[in-house]
């Protein structure tokens, strides 16, 4: 007896497990539409339900989707964008990008760069507190941005790689977040140190909003996989999907900066993102 609508006086609204349920039924439906077109040979068509982990979506997918829905028109996407965990088989997601080592052995993994990290703070906060010098600095009065991790809920360090060791420094933090924006809006606030990609970071250190601290010690590169069910087949417009961010990412000129934009004409960690 799982419910799966709330009903009162006025309105009906689905509960979370009704919306997966909704979910897993249309994609039952389009599974029996892709066994129907193998067999007349038609294209890839229906929903394709993907979460994108942190802002991913909006810096690294969308600003290349339009080749992709032009290339397959009668595939229709659904994309969240979000930094909670999602379990893809329980919420009906047929994909997920995620940043970080994974441990779900429930679900296939296609590898496509590797993010690179960097070390930053706004200049107020740099003013007030000093410029670190070392990585053993750090400890001298310095503070983070604390960001809980959404796999347990704990506090992520601050982390760093130097003459082949990595090392792990967890600073005090007296605010903390646990979303991509509001990660990014505290640094820039000057509440405290933080560590993220690069790509996202760049146009404010251009700006002279954030500046990059420990260049001789940056973190360690977060991979970067496209993430799918591993006990079921995938159909044919999530094979395609597939195989078409990866072609995305294989055309970057170098790992871990932002793909490159294509042209008009074209055809084709768990740390915030």
């Amino acid at each position: 007896g799982v419910r799966l609508l709330h009903r009162t006086t006025r309105l009906v609204v689905p509960t979370l497990e009704g919306e997966a349920f909704y979910g897993r039924c249309l994609r039952l439906i389009a599974d029996m539409d892709d066994a129907e077109a193998a067999f007349r040979d038609a294209p890839p068509r229906g929903p394709l339900r993907i979460e994108v982990h942190g802002t991913l979506g909006r810096h690294l997918l969308f600003p290349h989707l339009p080749e992709f829905l032009q290339r397959y028109p009668e595939i229709e996407l659904d994309v969240s964008e979000g930094d909670r965990y999602v379990d893809l088989l329980r919420e009906g997601v047929d994909a997920a990008l995620r940043v970080g080592t994974l441990a779900d052995s429930d679900l296939a993994a296609r590898r496509l760069t590797m993010l690179r990290e960097v070390t930053v703070a706004a200049p107020g906060y740099l003013q007030d507190k000093g410029v670190p010098g070392s990585i053993a600095s750090l400890r001298d009065g310095h503070e983070m941005v604390g960001y809980r991790s959404s796999a347990t809920g704990q506090l992520i360090p601050l982390e760093f790689q130097q003459a082949g060791q990595v090392h792990y420094v967890p600073l005090p933090a007296r605010v903390r977040v646990s979303g991509a924006d509001a990660f990014l809006g505290a640094a820039l606030a000057g509440l405290g140190i933080i560590q993220a990609p690069r790509y996202r970071m760049d146009p404010y250190i251009a700006r002279g909003q954030l500046v990059e601290l420990l260049p001789e010690a940056p973190p360690t590169p977060s991979p970067l996989s496209l993430v799918y069910p591993r006990n079921r087949t995938p159909s044919p417009r999530l094979r395609v999907f597939i195989d078409w961010v990866a072609g995305v990412f294989e055309q970057a000129a170098v790992a871990g900066q932002r793909p490159a934009r294509p042209k008009q004409h074209a055809k084709l960690s768990d740390r915030a993102r």
